[in-house]
């Protein structure tokens, strides 16, 4: 069986984005528009946080992996590729992190 990377993520989500809303997460997701995806991500994202101070590494876990499949979902409705993004990170790796972060204030 092949290794599960967020690449394969990235194509189940695009088969499930296939799907009806009635049978598909993701398709009920996506069916409620950028603005809802982006709502569901900003709630995973605080859920993880909190869970990353107040809880076990378990539930760090298992926030952790909400937040990045309702990131991938919000991606999609966006119409950008995990390579896109994963390109932006390739870049950002050529320098330092405070010169990176300092680059792009001045933008």
């Amino acid at each position: 069986m092949p290794r599960f990377t967020l690449a394969v993520l990235e194509r189940r989500l695009a088969q499930r984005a296939k799907a009806s809303a009635e049978e598909s997460y993701t398709r009920a997701l996506l069916d409620k528009g950028v603005g809802h995806c982006a709502k569901k991500l900003n709630e995973e994202a605080f859920e993880a946080g909190l869970a990353a101070v107040q809880e076990s590494r378990s539930r760090v876990i298992a926030e952790s992996a909400d937040l990045v499949y309702h990131l991938l979902v919000l991606l999609k409705a966006r119409g950008i590729k995990l390579a896109d993004v994963e390109a932006e990170l390739e870049k950002r790796t050529r320098q330092s992190g405070h010169a990176e972060k300092a680059a792009r204030r001045t933008k």
